[in-house]
């Protein structure tokens, strides 16, 4: 995935980040114990955002101290359970999963190349995700093979391959049967998925420039892109309202004031970063 949605650290209470934290262990320790070693490389901060959203506990849930694989010399505090971590665990290998034979198909050689053997690798994994969750699965495959399809006929518009991956993120919530708590559910992760896709397309436009590879905005703005600037700003603000406004018809659980923080701090933040050029450099900082 992307890793664009994450808060902004500055603003959050000591407690919350100890809570996000150990919320960001506990979703590695879920894919491995899932799906194995293989599945916890591609751990990212936007199934973390996930997580939280599907868990609708009122409060946080209980922390035990394990030592992390990554850093072993580490004792880190990590999740125990969480309503929301299996769901975010599999939902993401199924995307990761997809996404690698996606660059497979669309890539250079070396991405291709790269793409292919990570497949392999995650292959197991992906089959015991989509054992889990088949609808997902069903639903990811479709979209990717929509925006394969968009990309391929060089789409001029914005909206329809923004529209194609936002319908991934929306279908990562599994049904609760409370048909007003889904719909809103849904516009949340519809239109933060909608933010990611635009975002990225803008953060990779002059890698894709150089590569000759398909992206909406220079399909949308031939005469260049500083003429869409403002307009996807104005597209960019307006998905993310939308979802401010489905998150506030969401019984805000242990996890409201972290999610709150992403989508009214987290993500201007990261927006301004990466159209003012330093968001590669920050990312990498905090990796």
């Amino acid at each position: 995935m992307f890793g664009y949605v994450r808060p902004n650290r500055d603003e959050l209470k000591v407690r919350q980040a100890r809570d996000y934290d150990a919320l960001y262990c506990g979703l590695c320790y879920t894919l491995g114990r899932r799906h194995g070693l293989i599945a916890r490389l591609f751990l990212n901060y936007d199934f973390t955002f996930l997580a939280m959203v599907l868990d609708q506990g009122k409060e946080p849930p209980d922390s035990e101290r394990r030592r992390c694989p990554a850093r072993l010399w580490c004792g880190k505090k990590r999740c125990a359970c969480s309503g929301g971590l299996e769901d975010a665990a599999d939902a993401g290998t199924i995307l990761t999963y997809w996404k690698l034979r996606d660059s497979v198909a669309d890539g250079g050689f070396w991405e291709a190349l790269a793409g292919r053997a990570l497949s392999v690798l995650l292959r197991p994994a992906y089959r015991r995700a989509a054992a889990a969750r088949p609808d997902y699965d069903r639903v990811v495959r479709g979209c990717l093979e929509e925006l394969h399809t968009l990309e391929r006929d060089n789409c001029p518009s914005l909206d329809r391959p923004a529209d194609a991956f936002a319908r991934i993120l929306q279908a990562a919530a599994p049904a609760s049967g409370e048909a007003a708590r889904d719909r809103a559910m849904e516009q949340l992760l519809y239109h933060v998925g909608r933010w990611i896709y635009l975002v990225d397309a803008w953060d990779d436009l002059d890698t894709d420039r150089t590569a000759g590879v398909y992206n909406p905005i220079v399909q949308r703005f031939p005469d260049g892109e500083e003429a869409g600037r403002d307009y996807l700003r104005t597209t960019l603000r307006h998905s993310l309202n939308l979802a401010r406004s489905a998150w506030a018809l969401l019984p805000p659980g242990a996890w409201g004031g972290v999610v709150e923080n992403i989508l009214f701090l987290g993500l201007p933040l990261v927006e301004e970063l990466v159209f003012t050029g330093r968001w590669k450099a920050v990312k990498k900082r905090k990796q």
